[in-house]
């Protein structure tokens, strides 16, 4: 696969920012809040009594703010009881519609803190938005929610805020008054901070991501990630004998591999992997549909221990229809250059085993192996007696009226499922009138299989039967991905750079791209998987298509109408044209002109 990109940077790099890097707590200003209301539920009519915050930064209190706040009701005897806060100290309070705007101007431009967070910052929202003023975006730290995954019951019993004082030493006593709860909460941040420095946490991401549940140890490799850069790609990591252990994709390599040192990957499986890991790989692609066929390609080649899904894609079946005298179905694990028909290919021999089944139900070929002459003369099997097969082989139906029926099977697997579909659902709903229900969900897996089958094979031959697919679509940074696909394979990948000619840039990206030869029957140069993360990249919205040297065709009686389509899919159908000259087929998409 080729990438063109004439040299440009990618636009990741010119976007770096230190917040991309991680920002340390040690240069950010944080503001503790706390609050005190009259009850618990500012929507159910609670007002806020006091405000008080402290700005600090490197551990430095840099400013405080306090104010009552008059609620313009009455404060109920108990919560008076608990803050100490009365009718008569709040009489002569502003109102919270000039306490809010004076609080936001101290807390611009800083991390806003608060034990159980959710509660105050919730407050402050909802007589934002009452007040019709734009909540700033704050980034929160919750130290309530932070101390439940550091501390222990060995340190203190629960994680309250006065519990959480006593821990770490707080030179303030809560006493449920805002300023003094501010402060309070103040050492508590310190103290957790302080506690998570030792565990290697020195950065805001690292501490609103942190969990207990992932090691020091993991937490401790979080350097592999620092040579990779912020672009979509693929990453490898590898043990000490550079064996690959797991292959991943993302929009961006360095955040991507970076979460796995921290409480965004705690699948315990992913833990295991990244204690044997010592080095991380990172392969830079144009775009992100380039990362996720590479991702494929990697997976198949080294077979990582750690991947559980595209490890085997060479481990697949196939419905074969011979081509013979007296033709029959028959599974198989490789499509040959023989002029046969194929359905598939299916991922499992169980599921190829439904479909062919549903197959059977519906046209009774013979179901033996043995090769038969043009007059064969042997003794009729069960199936025969059974109504179930039409008896080639002692001379019950003539070749005519056999290769009907083969005729019929055949324009089932290539054009138009209904024979199948409705000869099911007409056994499903006689089994379901008798309340055979277990039958008839056999007979209703059958059929899904068959019909899954046979959409997936259509659209894959499809596009495999085009030598040369050249498409392009807008990114949402506003340049223009284009791909090349050469029978079903992604042959090159690239973006246009800015200020670029476009139509060089695809004639270069032609000459540049993987030869490929056509693969036979309907499997595409590709695996199935490739093929069609390239189709549900062609059949997104806003795809142009630059040249297409062949015909991009599906059959309008097809059985992909069978399936819930997805919305893209659903989206590129309804914009189709048919062909004047081809009434049994319509393109997939018509080349932009």
């Amino acid at each position: 696969m080729s990438s063109a990109t004439h040299g440009a940077r990618s636009r990741w790099e010119s976007q770096r920012t230190f917040d991309e890097l991680g920002r340390r707590l040690s240069d950010l200003t944080f503001c503790v809040v706390d609050l005190e209301t009259t009850g618990g539920s500012a929507q159910g009519g609670s007002m806020i009594t006091e405000i008080g915050a402290v700005k600090v930064r490197g551990g430095e209190v840099l400013g405080e703010f306090q104010t009552l706040v008059n609620p313009h009701t009455a404060i109920p005897p108990f919560i008076a009881v608990l803050t100490g806060i009365s009718n008569s100290m709040v009489a002569d309070a502003p109102s919270i519609e000039s306490a809010l705007p004076a609080f936001l101007e101290f807390a611009a431009g800083c991390v806003l803190v608060a034990h159980n967070a959710p509660f105050d910052v919730g407050f402050l929202q909802h007589f934002a938005a009452q007040q019709g003023r734009p909540w700033p975006s704050f980034e929160v730290l919750d130290t309530a929610r932070l101390a439940r995954r550091v501390i222990t019951r060995d340190d203190a019993p629960n994680c309250k805020l006065s519990s959480l004082a006593r821990v770490f030493g707080s030179t303030t006593t809560p006493n449920h008054r805002a300023l003094s709860d501010a402060r309070a909460t103040v050492d508590v941040l310190h103290g957790l901070m302080e506690r998570l420095g030792g565990l290697g946490v020195h950065t805001l991401e690292e501490l609103q991501t942190f969990s207990a549940r992932v090691s020091t140890a993991q937490r401790r490799k979080r350097h592999l990630a620092e040579g990779l850069p912020h672009s979509p790609g693929v990453y490898l990591f590898r043990d000490d004998a550079r064996r690959v252990l797991y292959v991943g994709t993302s929009r961006d390599l360095r955040t991507r591999v970076r979460s796995y040192f921290t409480a965004s990957e705690t699948r315990s499986r992913m833990g295991e992997m990244v204690g044997l890991a010592t080095e991380v790989t990172g392969i830079e692609c144009a775009t992100s549909l380039e990362a996720e066929v590479r991702e494929l390609r990697l997976i198949a080649e080294h077979k990582p221990r750690y991947n559980r899904r595209s490890r085997f894609p060479e481990k697949v079946h196939f419905v074969k229809l011979t081509r013979e005298t007296w033709p029959r179905l028959s599974l198989v694990k490789r499509v040959l250059d023989d002029d046969a028909d194929y359905l598939g290919p299916f991922g499992s021999r169980k599921t190829a085993e439904k479909c062919l089944a549903a197959l059977h139900d519906t046209f009774p070929l013979r179901q033996c192996s043995d090769r038969m002459g043009r007059v064969p003369s042997r003794a009729p099997c069960v199936l025969a007696e059974l109504g179930r097969c039409l008896s080639p082989c002692d001379g019950s139906v003539d070749a005519a009226t056999y290769a009907e029926v083969v005729r019929r099977l055949r324009d089932t697997l290539l054009r138009r499922p209904d024979e199948v579909v409705e000869a099911i659902n007409v056994r499903m709903a006689a089994l379901a009138a008798d309340e055979r229900f277990e039958e008839a969900g056999a007979h209703r897996d059958r059929l899904a299989a068959f019909v899954r089958a046979a959409a997936r094979t259509q659209r894959l031959s499809a596009l495999s039967r085009c030598a040369e697919v050249v498409a392009a679509r807008r990114e949402d940074d506003g340049r223009w991905a284009v791909h090349v696909v050469r029978h079903g394979r992604l042959a090159a990948a690239g973006v246009i750079p800015p200020g670029a000619d476009a139509h060089q840039f695809v004639r270069e990206l032609r000459a540049s791209a993987e030869t490929v030869a056509d693969a036979p029957g309907p499997v595409p140069a590709a695996t199935a998987e490739e093929t069609e993360k390239v189709l549900r990249w062609l059949e997104s919205p806003g795809i142009r298509l630059v040249e297409v040297d062949g015909e991009w065709v599906c059959p309008v009686a097809g059985a992909t109408r069978h399936l819930a389509l997805h919305d893209a899919v659903a989206e590129s159908r309804r914009t189709l044209v048919p062909f004047a000259e081809r009434r049994d087929l319509v393109p997939v998409h018509q080349p932009a002109r």
